[in-house]
């Protein structure tokens, strides 16, 4: 047993998710991404003396959203704290965030273990916040300040310290980022800042129930830079321990290009933030008429879609989990599925394998979302209609697939107008066979001899011949019959 055995990590993370609203929390000013530098601003969110900030009410219909679907209790009267530090970014020297009384407290979030089974992470609070702005390093001028993202919208989601290993904790953020998602109150982009992770691990003896020293590990802009930053601090720590050692509280950052965390502050150097009451909001008052309108408006979630998937449309579980992982993706293959003539296992596994494969691949390789797919839904499920009637085959699907990407046109369409209807008519396609099995009588042999791939010789063949435009189905059966 190596000495890593011996240790059992704890993680809990803490996820800032940036709302997807039109303006600023407290004030009018747009937080659309990329504007000038300091160009999105006000006397308020700039912290001018005077001013008074002003509650955005898609902000608090955002938070219940997420509340209700990570099954948290809505706090009927919540209150906003000034959080105080002074950095460069921050003009007012305070952030509004919550503290004592956030909105939803007590949820939780269900992740799928390797093994299939589920376990249940808990959520311990989610408060509303604003965001502060940014600092620039840049070589020749020290530090530069943009102030645009002072007062953007925060959702803060706060875990339970439940999760024991990097992967559950990449699966557990990958739940809260499916759910924004699918709620439509975040856009989930983490290169961009708009969807942020600190985790805070420590380590501990197998069998201890008391918590060992954390440390908090921050700027990980990828699942998979938070997995290997958690990984690299539980090994950061038990090697330390293992040498005599202790674990210090500290706040680390996390360097992608050289794979190491970084000391950024220790506990010494923590803020103390002196929280209080804001004194220029009132309290936040959800009752329970908003909280069941909001409840109405709930999207099928990931977790539930997923099993609908399996259960109605006979999926595999791998297919429904691939769907499902984005909103958009799991309506185009609905809104496919619904173009079906008719709808059986056979096509709605087809449609599942066109969008897994192909759709996938092109979205990939020329970055693109569904939403700008060139494809629509009502054409893929039309193609897969005339696979399915025998009007052409899989092969020259491809090449009609291949057409819309390029025309958008109909599939109908492109099959009239480039000659590609299947061939089915077993004279013709007898003739073609008669020629070919007369060229090989060697290889018709070897078959009658037990070489039984040479089927998938002689079918090559006969599609040669007749440029994919034959009927698979119709050319074995011819085959088997005279092959014996």
């Amino acid at each position: 047993m190596s000495i890593y055995d011996k240790y059992e990590a704890v993680i809990g993370l803490e996820v800032h998710a940036q709302l997807s609203t039109k303006s600023k929390i407290f004030c009018g000013c747009s937080t659309q991404f990329g504007s000038a530098p300091n160009s999105n601003v006000c006397p308020v969110c700039l912290g001018m003396p005077g001013v008074l900030p002003v509650l955005n009410k898609q902000v608090v219909e955002f938070a219940i959203r997420l509340g209700l679907a990570t099954h948290c209790s809505i706090t009927p009267t919540s209150i906003f704290a000034r959080k105080n530090y002074f950095y460069p970014d921050l003009p007012k020297g305070y952030q509004i965030s919550q503290y004592e009384e956030p909105i939803c407290q007590h949820g939780y979030a269900d992740i799928e273990q390797e093994d299939g089974t589920v376990k249940r992470v808990g959520i311990t609070r989610i408060h509303m916040e604003e965001d502060a702005g940014k600092s620039i390093h840049d070589m020749d001028v020290d530090t530069l300040v943009d102030v645009n993202r002072c007062g953007t919208p925060l959702l803060e989601i706060v875990s339970e310290p439940e999760m024991h290993s990097s992967k559950e904790a990449h699966k557990y953020l990958f739940s809260i980022w499916q759910t924004v998602k699918y709620l439509g109150i975040c856009d989930g982009n983490m290169e961009e800042g708009s969807f942020r992770c600190d985790a805070n691990v420590s380590v501990r003896l197998k069998g201890e129930t008391k918590l060992g020293t954390k440390a908090e590990l921050k700027n990980m802009n990828s699942f998979r830079n938070v997995e290997r930053a958690i990984d690299y601090e539980i090994k950061r720590q038990i090697d330390l321990i293992e040498d005599g050692g202790a674990v210090v509280q500290e706040t680390l950052l996390w360097n992608a290009e050289k794979n190491i965390a970084t000391s950024m502050r220790s506990k010494e150097e923590a803020h103390d933030y002196r929280y209080f009451p804001e004194p220029d909001l009132v309290p936040v008052v959800v009752d329970k008429v908003w909280i069941a309108s909001v409840e109405k408006i709930l999207p099928e979630l990931p977790n539930a879609r997923k099993k609908r998937f399996v259960e109605s449309y006979k999926l595999p579980v791998y297919d429904a989990d691939v769907l499902t992982q984005e909103r958009e993706l799991a309506d185009y293959f609905e809104s496919s599925v619904n173009q079906l003539s008719k709808k059986n296992d056979e096509s709605v596994k087809s449609v599942s394998n066109w969008v897994m494969t192909d759709v996938l691949r092109v979205m990939n390789d020329e970055k693109v979302t569904i939403v700008d797919f060139s494809v629509s839904p009502e054409h893929l499920g039309a193609m897969v209609n005339l696979i399915m009637d025998g009007t052409i085959s899989g092969k020259i699907a491809k090449e009609v697939f291949d057409d819309m990407l390029k025309t958008k046109e109909h599939p109908k369409a492109i099959v009239e107008r480039k000659g590609l209807v299947q061939i089915s008519d077993t004279g013709a396609i007898e003739t073609e066979i008669d020629a070919i099995l007369a060229k090989f009588p060697n290889e018709i042999a070897r078959f009658r001899g037990g070489d039984a791939k040479l089927m998938g010789f002689f079918v090559g063949e006969t599609m040669k011949v007749m440029k994919g435009k034959g009927n698979p189905k119709v050319i074995n059966e011819i085959l088997r019959k005279k092959l014996g």
